[in-house]
């Protein structure tokens, strides 16, 4: 029997287990990580005593990428709440609580992160200053922080009271027991215990995803005016079902309530298309309602946010925590549309009401209704409820102790009670979730039990319905077809000026049905139709090129082949149930040139195409986005061994030859054609540390940045791309001379200030490496010119939470920084002419600066920062 044993769990998640030593290590944990443990045996039920609770990891290893091909690769909330709850970790006097905490294991940022991010997705807003910034009155902020603190057990803690923690470098550490664990490369990681290893690679394959643990079948759904599709009945503990979710529709448009885990597998089921969808409801932001955000972001268009303030700005948090960002940067991928609690918000003939829920997060009841013969159709989706025994439980009047008022009770009896045509309810249990017996005398036409991975018992089935997969509940039949609608609106964008008369002639042909994985157009052969995608998803699979490209509403296909009449180069293959409107080629053709539009065509559809042929666009991003885009580049030829410099303002895309992204002498990547450069600066203002030098001579694109900051796909990867760079840079430094080294001891405990100062740390240690080997002045003062831009960027980045929190010493701080401006300004002008300052001198004044502002400064506003709940 090995001492040291390795499974592989799924796509992306293994599972290293030292039973002797008593360490179980969960690596990897996307969304539902815990259901696939559970479906390969790895959690069980077992008992103790009479006392029942699962088995399962004691430690996570996280992945050194927050995101990868789209997807949230660390999120540690629902296997810490195992490890906590079903394991009895944290529960007295329970078999499972040994005295050991769960264990996150991973670099320090990661580690930060999730830290931060659980303590959001435990808490949501967790000060009154907090709950006030987000809209509420000081009377409603004090009776919603009375209600969390009872939620709470009476305080709010931060995850570093129940978890342990350990950051993981080249060197090995020991877990626990013997067992050491090491990082290889990025995202490689090798355990070791008592002379047995086993390495485990956590980078998801280039264009995988990871794997749902259920199967769903594949559904053809007919568009209705306003009707609800069940696509999520269970919880995040149920191993054969989607979390609680459902999808609306109305007047042929698209809206999400909610977005659980694999909600790309999800849509892909029924029909539907990315770039299909309106707008997503949310209701609240734990991860079996949230974790299929980062799938919205890949659309073409920045899909509406509807939720009220406080669950929007619980989100953005989360969010933030999860990803270092910004909370403004959520509006970046989305379009924020608050909507009001407790009133009805119409948006375009459908209307929502958001009704406040008790619960540990800010979370709400969504109401639909639209209006119809005899009044109003009307849906409730009531995600997360708690039961009335419980809120009964929780009533005092005492403003000082937790608890929630009897006026906020009654309340709360009155909003579950308010009749639907359709109702859906969380009947979970627990102190957090519903009970169906509290709709026993429900007056709704058809109330649906959800929320659950336990069978409905017989008085729950006396009480409400349950529903399968891709069910849909029709409130409006549709007397006509709203795909023609949509059909001409793509057409109209796809060639602006065309009289509307002309455009009816493309539209005057057949919209066909194709079932999932049928080929439309096959490589090698001359398609004889050219197809508008109008529902579903579309597979473009290229011959000579390694990628899969997914294509979404609003794609033409097989239109470069069919205007010319050559033979396809690639193949699309339907993904999903696919409508598209097929238009002869002969057609097309005819109708380019008649309407003098030929040229203009022919030379952006071979942009086009090559576009789609690169990672950055090569999915979702529809052909008028793609147009778009095409008609906004410029090209440049670089010869070979030029610093290639395309703007503040522009993306940088290697159309042929290749290039190489130096940090002084030293190469840290090489691109080639399809790659990019220079998001840093020009999508995210942040300063680019790198400089891109030419290997060959080259072609390159240059990308008008504004025409990619509202493409929420093309923007989600260009940030993806960015972090990883930003950590294949700290793994080379890693392995660099180090003068000036980072200790555990320097975080001051708020995480973006702590990633900022590790990068100043990798910029100084270029300078004093530059300066040893004794380098041209010039290259010395150049890296010395990016400190002080990068310090520049930092410090206003860390002025500007010292601005939202109110910081009492800002001035002071301020000046500081004022002054170690000035400072580097007048030694990097001071080398730059080859005068002064010897290698200690430079040495001294950054150990000074760095370590000592850090320690000193730093660490006293972190403290009053961590007061007002930032991490």
């Amino acid at each position: 029997m090995p001492l040291l044993r390795k499974i592989e769990v799924t796509t992306g998640v293994w599972w290293i287990e030292a039973p002797q030593a008593g360490v179980f290590i969960l690596c990897g944990c996307p969304a539902d990580a815990v259901k696939h443990l559970m479906k390969r045996g790895l959690i069980v039920s077992t008992e103790s005593n009479g006392v029942p609770f699962e088995t399962g990891p004691n430690a996570i290893l996280l992945s050194d990428a927050m995101v990868q091909n789209g997807n949230f690769s660390n999120l540690a909330e629902f296997p810490v709440l195992q490890m906590l709850y079903r394991q009895g970790m944290i529960l007295p006097n329970h078999p499972g609580n040994t005295g050991c905490k769960p264990l996150l294991i991973g670099s320090a940022d990661q580690v930060q992160a999730q830290m931060q991010y659980i303590y959001r997705g435990n808490y949501g807003l967790v000060t009154e200053e907090e709950i006030i910034e987000a809209g509420a009155t000081p009377e409603r902020a004090r009776e919603l922080m009375r209600m969390k603190l009872r939620f709470a057990f009476g305080q709010i803690r931060h995850p570093g009271d129940l978890l342990d923690t350990l950051v993981v470098d080249t060197d090995p550490v020991e877990i626990r027991n013997g067992v050491h664990v090491r990082r290889m490369l990025f995202n490689v990681f090798e355990f070791s215990y008592q002379g047995e290893t086993a390495v485990v690679d956590l980078n998801l394959p280039s264009f995988e995803t990871y794997e749902a643990p259920y199967p769903l079948g594949f559904y053809r759904l007919r568009r209705e005016y306003f009707a609800v599709i069940h696509c999520g009945e269970g919880d995040g503990w149920d191993i054969n079902r989607p979390s609680m979710a459902s999808i609306l529709m109305f007047q042929g448009k698209v809206y999400l309530v909610d977005a659980g885990p694999n909600i790309l597998y999800s849509l892909n089921a029924l029909g539907i298309g990315v770039n299909e969808i309106e707008g997503i409801f949310h209701t609240h932001s734990h991860d079996d309602h949230f974790a299929g955000l980062t799938t919205l972001i890949r659309s073409d268009h920045k899909l509406k946010y509807y939720a009220s303030p406080l669950v929007k700005a619980s989100v953005a948090k989360k969010v933030a925590a999860l990803l270092s960002i910004e909370e403004e940067a959520f509006g970046d991928y989305f379009d924020v549309c608050e909507l009001t609690e407790g009133e009805w918000n119409h948006i375009e003939g459908l209307e929502v009401m958001p009704v406040f829920s008790p619960h540990p997060v800010e979370t709400t009841i969504m109401r639909f209704r639209a209006m119809w013969e005899n009044g109003y159709r009307t849906y409730c989706h009531m995600a997360d409820i708690a039961r009335l025994s419980v809120l009964q439980g929780f009533i005092t009047e005492d403003p000082k102790v937790p608890g929630i008022s009897q006026a906020m009770y009654e309340q709360v009896i009155k909003d579950y009670s308010e009749p639907a045509d359709v109702k859906k309810i969380d009947v979970g249990g627990g102190m957090i979730h519903g009970d169906a017996y509290d709709f026993r005398d429900d007056a709704s036409g058809k109330i649906i039990l959800a929320h659950t991975s336990q069978r409905n018992t017989r008085a729950q089935k006396a009480i409400g319905s349950s529903a399968s997969f891709g069910t849909m509940d029709v409130l409006i039949p549709s007397n006509h077809d709203f795909i023609w609608p949509y059909a001409y609106e793509a057409l109209d964008a796809y060639f602006p000026g065309i009289p509307r008369h002309q455009i009816r002639v493309l539209l005057n042909n057949p919209v066909v049905t194709f079932n999932p994985g049928t080929i439309l157009v096959k490589e090698r052969l001359v398609n004889d139709q050219i197809y508008l995608l109008l529902s579903g998803s579309v597979e473009m699979i290229p011959i000579e090129i390694e990628m899969r490209s997914v294509l979404s509403a609003g794609a033409l296909i097989g239109e470069l082949s069919g205007l010319f009449g050559a033979a396809a180069s690639e193949t699309y293959r339907a993904a999903s149930f696919v409508q598209a409107l097929a238009i002869p080629c002969s057609l097309y053709s005819e109708f380019v040139r008649r309407n003098d539009v030929f040229h203009g065509v022919s030379r952006l559809v071979e942009h086009r195409e090559f576009l789609m042929r690169t990672s950055l666009f090569g999915e979702v991003v529809s052909s008028k986005s793609l147009n778009r885009i095409a008609q906004s580049i410029s090209t440049c030829t670089i010869k070979a061994d030029e610093v290639i410099d395309v703007g503040n303002d522009m993306v940088g895309m290697i159309k042929s030859g290749s290039a190489g992204r130096f940090l002084g002498d030293h190469m840290f990547e090489t691109l080639k054609s399809g790659d990019f450069f220079g998001e840093e600066t020009a999508i995210f203002n942040t300063p680019s540390l790198l400089r891109i030098r030419s290997l060959e001579p080259c072609e390159v694109f240059k990308v008008p940045a504004h025409s990619l900051r509202d493409i929420p796909s093309v923007r989600w990867k260009l940030f993806e791309a960015s972090t990883k760079r930003s950590r294949a840079m700290v793994e080379a430094g890693e392995h660099a001379r180090v003068l000036i080294k980072w200790h555990d001891e320097y975080s001051v405990g708020v995480q973006r200030i702590d990633a900022h100062h590790r990068r100043l740390f990798e910029i100084a240690n270029s300078v004093l490496d530059l300066m040893e080997r004794r380098s041209p002045h010039a290259d010395v003062a150049e890296n010395m010119g990016l400190l002080c831009e990068y310090a520049r960027f930092h410090f206003g980045e860390e002025e500007g939470l010292m601005i939202r929190y109110k910081y009492p010493d800002l001035p002071g701080h301020r000046s500081r920084h004022a002054k170690l401006m000035q400072q580097l300004e007048e030694m990097q002008e001071s080398i730059a002419k080859g005068l002064g300052y010897s290698e200690v001198e430079i040495l001294t004044f950054l150990q000074e600066w760095i370590v000592g502002h850090t320690l000193s400064d730093d660490h006293r506003a972190a403290v009053f920062l961590n007061s007002k709940g930032l991490y």
